[in-house]
């Protein structure tokens, strides 16, 4: 024979109570928020880093100077100012929108593609002597 429990008395803790089983519609909507999030994440990042890091490319005018530094194929354009005396300073003597054609420069110009967002476009520049 077994006995039975003791009373149960004000000095005794009641048992706790068992959290409800999550329901099945609020875990689905949880994942499906969760990958909205990350998609929202990795197009921030996408489209966003560059410019918070200064790699964008730029869409300098006809006039103005640039530097370029980096590898041929992935070059980082800054503008700067034409009196600088900088290495690698050039002067944009012309824009041409809508083309990575870089002969359309000529052969007496260095030719530079670029892409910002939609917009394509190829800087012509001359090199600025060094001071």
């Amino acid at each position: 024979m077994t006995t039975p429990p003791a009373p149960f008395t004000p000095e005794q803790p009641a048992a706790p109570e068992q959290p409800a089983p999550a329901k099945k519609g609020s875990r689905i909507l949880k994942k499906v928020g969760g990958v909205v999030l990350a998609i929202a994440i990795a197009l921030g990042v996408k489209l966003g880093l560059p410019y918070l890091t200064g790699d964008a490319p730029v869409h300098a005018k006809a006039g103005e100077c640039v530097t370029v530094t980096g590898p041929d194929n992935d070059p980082k354009v800054d503008t700067t100012d034409c009196s600088s005396g900088k290495a690698d300073l050039f002067k944009v003597v012309k824009v041409i929108d809508n083309t990575f054609d870089v002969n359309k420069c000529g052969a007496e110009l260095s030719a530079l593609a670029q892409q910002l967002e939609s917009d394509k476009f190829v800087l012509c520049l001359e090199e600025v002597p060094a001071k």
